[in-house]
């Protein structure tokens, strides 16, 4: 592949430490690189140095001549009163970027709901950010360097994004640098994961699911690395493997290594325990919405909601931005009354909403971090039954990533991730038995992210929780279900069901569910046709034979890469040729798994 830019002995300080020291590293064209690691380790001051906006103290950065990159910063700045159209395509004329598919394509996918003389200045976070988006992408880059291109975004901007980059240059040309918390976003975008952390930069092959194989592979045979991050990060993997079909076609590493690393794995939640321990502490009933709605003045926002929470349910919750997702958290929480039907609430209930804001740290600014948590609770208890531990407020603390030192500082003076995870913490130990977490991932990397559904985990509760953050709402949540046109719905295909019922609803058609039955509007679970004798026993005969099929697919796929080593690496023809045959055998087994998908519901 063609050396596309090049960063050679890399150094790099700020007052109080190293954050790089003598660094080299190279972007091939084709290259496809998620940059992941620790706040405060440098992903962003790597991504900036390589794209030219910020000098290193020592080394050099090249690039190849001729080669544009186009950068997307955290901060979206826009001139003053400047309108979304001129923000996007500048001055040109409308037959002239109306005529260019590529501009079409990102005008349509990312800011077609909002008008095109609209002030910039009066948009919302998440709006400025696609218009911020649509500006960079409109363009013609070689090399696109996006920090926390996510930020702000919904499920299906995200989605969009994702789709647009993947086919936005052909497999062996251009390159992408993104840093982002999103490990969704990474496993479906990138081929290469640099990981900054102890002033280096470690590089990876494949997404975020393959460099958890790789890191827990590493992490085993290091006798110096740290347990805990160790387990961390096989629990996930253990996750990633155990989770949904289509999942596992997906990460470019073979099946029966990541099986063999795992097989003394637990599963990441003993939901029988769990379940036991909530119905324990919070009795049968816990929150029943009953035909409840919701209308401000002439607007109804939500209607004809029957929900019946259950102890130790764990439910994510989707819907583009005003569709009613507060409203629905606020009816649970007891802070906003139906205007119709009613909530009913078990006597032992204890709601605990972790907001957006950090309200919960005001009054303790000043505080030292051990203070502020010792005054709460001498200890907390982590696991169930005979598994379960007794942890210090300081054992706590550690466990979801502060350092010892960092246990005395001012409360004022912890970064946002710091005090996003101690906001959880003080809420966690308030002992709620019903937890609301919306948008709980903001201003967490990927190894607190980890940290945090680790602690969930062994959570009992019952737990709600609205995230843009895909990987994160499938990891702690056992179902989703969506507000759309007003009403509460099950999805029983998840987020994938989701984003279809959304690109149905903006094309004005209906769109059939996981199980096949698009007419439910209510959080009831979709009904499922009635077979007949016969067309069950065709539908089982069809699911076995695509099993068949997948496990001999799966097999081939793997055997295959394994073949890759035996070739002549600088024969990049023959790979490219042996790379397309096995994307194709992916492609099947995808195909295959969504009609296995369809059938399974059926069969139940």
């Amino acid at each position: 592949m063609a050396h596309l830019l090049g960063a050679e002995a890399l150094h790099l300080e700020v007052p109080t430490k190293v954050v790089f020291d003598s660094v080299t590293i190279g972007v091939a064209a084709g290259d496809r690189i998620g940059i992941v690691g620790r706040n405060g380790d440098g992903k962003s001051s790597l991504l900036m140095m390589l794209a030219g906006r910020r000098d290193p103290d020592g080394g050099r950065v090249t690039m190849r001549g001729g080669t544009t990159i186009g950068v997307l910063d955290q901060a979206d700045v826009f001139v003053t009163d400047e309108t979304v159209g001129n923000a996007v395509v500048g001055d040109a004329a409308e037959h002239e970027w109306a005529s260019d598919p590529r501009a079409r394509d990102v005008i349509e996918g990312l800011i077609a709901d909002l008008p095109w003389d609209a002030r910039v200045d009066a948009l919302s976070g998440g709006q400025r950010r696609r218009v911020a988006l649509a500006r960079l992408l409109v363009g013609d880059w070689d090399i696109l360097a996006l920090d926390e291109p996510t930020n702000h975004l919904d499920v299906e901007a995200i989605s969009w994004l994702a789709e647009h980059l993947k086919r936005r240059w052909a497999a062996s040309q251009g390159a992408l640098l993104v840093v982002t918390h999103d490990r969704w976003f990474l496993d479906e975008v990138c081929n290469a994961t640099w990981e900054v952390h102890d002033r280096i930069v470690e590089p990876f092959e494949g997404g975020y699911a393959a460099y958890i194989l790789q890191r827990v592979e590493r992490d085993r045979q290091a006798a110096t690395i740290e347990q805990k991050r160790q387990n961390l990060a096989r629990k996930e993997l253990a996750w990633l493997r155990r989770g949904a079909p289509a999942r596992t076609s997906k990460p470019k590493f073979r099946i029966d290594a990541a099986n063999e690393l795992i097989a003394d794995v637990p599963a990441v939640r003993d939901s029988v325990s769990l379940q036991s321990m909530a119905v324990q502490r919070l009795g049968k009933e816990v929150v029943n919405l009953l035909d409840a709605g919701v209308a401000y003045g002439d607007r109804s926002v939500l209607e004809d909601v029957e929900w019946l929470l259950a102890p130790g349910e764990r439910t994510g919750i989707l819907g583009v931005n005003g569709a009613g997702k507060s409203t629905l958290l606020g009816l649970i929480a007891g802070t906003v009354e139906p205007t119709s039907g009613r909530v009913k609430r078990g006597k032992t209930v204890k709601v605990a909403t972790l907001t957006q804001r950090l309200d919960e740290l005001e009054e303790h600014l000043h505080e030292p971090v051990r203070v502020v948590i010792g005054r709460l609770r001498t200890s907390f208890s982590v696991g169930s039954g005979s598994k379960a531990q007794e942890l210090t407020p300081s054992q706590l603390l550690e466990r979801m990533g502060f350092s010892s030192a960092q246990l005395s500082t001012p409360v004022k003076d912890l970064s946002g991730g710091q005090k996003r995870r101690l906001q959880l913490l003080l809420i966690l130990l308030d002992q709620p038995n019903v937890l609301i977490l919306d948008e709980p991932t903001n201003d967490l990397d990927t190894d607190m992210l980890a940290a945090m559904e680790d602690l969930l985990d062994s959570w009992p509760g019952t737990l709600i929780v609205v995230s843009h953050d895909r990987y994160f709402l499938e990891r702690v949540t056992d179902q989703q279900y969506a507000i759309l046109d007003r009403h509460l719905r099950h999805l029983p295909g998840g987020v994938d069901e989701y984003l279809r019922l959304r690109a149905a609803q903006d094309h004005g058609t209906s769109a059939p569910t996981a199980a096949g039955n698009g007419a439910s509007t209510t959080a009831q679970a979709v009904a499922t046709p009635a077979l007949s004798g016969a067309e069950l026993r065709s539908a089982q005969k069809e699911l076995s034979s695509i099993e068949r099929k997948m496990e001999k697919l799966q097999s081939d796929i793997a055997r295959s890469r394994d073949g890759l080593a035996d070739l002549d690496q600088t024969d990049f023809q023959l790979l490219n040729a042996e790379m397309s045959k096995i994307t194709a055998l992916e492609d099947e087994v995808v195909a295959l798994e969504e009609r296995w998908m369809e059938l399974s519901e059926l069969v139940e």
